[in-house]
């Protein structure tokens, strides 16, 4: 930190919707020049609190303070009158439009005779991303750019409009690891210029690694401000679940996976030019990590599995017997579940209740002679909301309305209750606080000591050495290495493998 001067100051913040409080007198500060992490559970008011710094919400009490004088902040505008950016997690860029475009979206350049003038435009835009050590065509539509190149798009635009406070609401959520160091390079330069910086982020490793304190919220209240030299992981993560016994995830990985017939094979996958000829065997019980950077062919492979691109080549077996699989409904009559990437846009259908989406999946064997069993069907929802833990318990409640965490214990509950033998999991805890995510991964373990086997993908390294007996790292499209989980000394040493760096 570059100073103990406070730039913002919220004093006593109160918000309610529709009666209910999400909001409950939370006071917060940050330093100039310092990068200020955020954190709590999904609904713990984080995002509502900066959405009112950044004038898309008002606040029913208390005040703000923008370089010691009392604010007034209603709207956008007011907000960046005051020298106050927002990076969404959904992006506010124009994709059809010029990254120079994007940047000075309603700030644009005039020439003498009122028209906009494209070349100052492209001549500031270049002057930006100078200034934040970036190379990026500011002439290439926003639609042909990386997740990443996007990030940092959006980082320029709240930079171009003279953003001294700029909030990052999960920042790193898509980004794969050469693409989070790009743009923590970029966020230490803003601080050494004096910008201060709101981290919003269920990321552990990356609060430690980039912020300087930390303010905790839990159900719309502040609990502690620490400096992160201060507090481990495990005090934070237990300030912010309200529970001291949270289980750090630890796993040596089970040594007698391969004594038993494998449950399924796959040989020669071929897709495309994403995945290139990759054979893998997976046992009873286990669960088996795909670790790699973004673009790797991960996902690719597992959707291939279950069917949903083709395959160009490639055999598979279940049990020994060769099988098929040309679309989902195959490979779901054959015992595979996918909980898949994109939980709003692929694994619920957001305006269906609880109740509608647990049984999309499983409509056909709650019926006999073509007649629904209204019985089984309300014995299956309500188990699956037991069994899963969501909340609130409601099975008619709207899925939109449920916190990241409980809509992806939905998509779980969704395919478990199929009785899948084998079960496809993409980016599992994406967006979802740190809390859910222990929950989710003992999940995962419980699934298998059912018997059921389990392929997860994860990003997040300390997930896959947590929770899983093998990984393969997939690198190119291909498999470029085959580890067992208790000859992986650490993340440092995995994270080297998944990048190809010789240890």
């Amino acid at each position: 930190m570059s100073s103990n001067f406070n730039v913002v100051e919220m004093n006593d913040i109160s918000k309610s919707f529709f009666g209910v409080k999400v909001l409950d007198s939370v006071s917060f500060a940050v330093t100039s020049g310092e990068i200020h992490a955020l954190a709590g559970e999904n609904g713990a008011g984080k995002s509502t609190l900066m959405k009112i710094l950044q004038g898309v919400y008002t606040l029913d009490s208390g005040e703000i303070h923008v370089a010691g004088e009392k604010a007034s902040i209603h709207s956008f505008q007011d907000a960046r009158k005051y020298g106050i950016g927002m990076v969404f997690q959904e992006f506010s860029l124009v994709p059809e439009l010029s990254v120079a475009q994007n940047i000075f979206l309603d700030r644009e350049h005039k020439n003498s005779f009122h028209f906009f003038d494209e070349k100052e435009t492209i001549r500031q835009s270049k002057l930006v991303m100078e200034e934040l050590g970036l190379d990026i065509d500011v002439t290439a539509k926003v639609s042909t750019l990386g997740r990443a190149f996007q990030q940092l798009t959006e980082i320029a635009k709240a930079i171009a409009g003279d953003a001294k406070i700029l909030i990052l609401d999960e920042p790193t959520a898509s980004l794969a690891k050469e693409e989070v160091d790009a743009l923590f390079k970029v966020l230490k330069q803003l601080t050494a210029r004096g910008v201060s910086i709101v981290y919003i982020s269920h990321r552990m490793d990356e609060i430690y690694r980039i912020c300087d304190r930390i303010t905790i919220l839990r159900d719309g209240k502040k609990i502690a401000v620490y400096l992160l030299s201060e507090i481990s992981p495990q005090e934070i993560i237990a300030h912010i679940t309200g529970r001291k016994d949270v289980e750090m995830l630890t796993h040596e990985g089970k040594s007698v996976v391969r004594s038993s017939t494998p449950i399924f094979e796959a040989s020669g996958i071929q897709v495309g030019s994403r995945v290139n000829n990759v054979s893998f065997k997976l046992y009873p019980g286990e669960i088996l990590g795909l670790a790699g950077l973004m673009g790797s062919g991960r996902t690719e492979l597992v959707r291939a599995i279950f069917g949903l691109d083709k395959k160009d080549g490639g055999k598979l077996k279940i049990d020994g017997q060769d099988v098929v699989i040309k679309n989902p409904r195959e490979a779901i009559a054959h015992g595979f579940a996918l909980i898949p990437e994109d939980r709003r846009r692929q694994g619920l259908v957001m305006e269906h209740s609880v109740k509608q989406n647990i049984l999309a999946a499983n409509l056909s064997s709650l019926s006999h002679l073509n007649f629904l069993s209204f019985s089984m069907i309300n014995n299956v929802v309500r188990d699956s909301i037991e069994s899963f833990e969501v909340r609130p318990p409601e099975a008619n409640r709207e899925v939109r309305l449920l916190s990241g965490g409980n809509q992806q214990k939905v998509v779980i509950a969704k395919w478990m209750a199929t009785n899948p033998k084998i079960v496809l999991m993409d980016e599992p805890t994406v967006g979802v606080d740190i809390g859910t995510k222990v929950e989710i991964m003992k999940l995962v373990r419980a699934i298998a000591a059912e018997g059921k086997s389990v392929i997860l993908i994860s990003s997040e390294l300390p997930e896959l050495l947590g929770v899983c007996d093998r990984i393969l790292v997939i690198r190119k499209g291909e498999v470029a290495e085959e580890l067992d989980r208790k000859n992986i000394r650490d993340e440092d040493h995995l994270q080297m493998i998944v990048q190809g760096i010789k240890v």
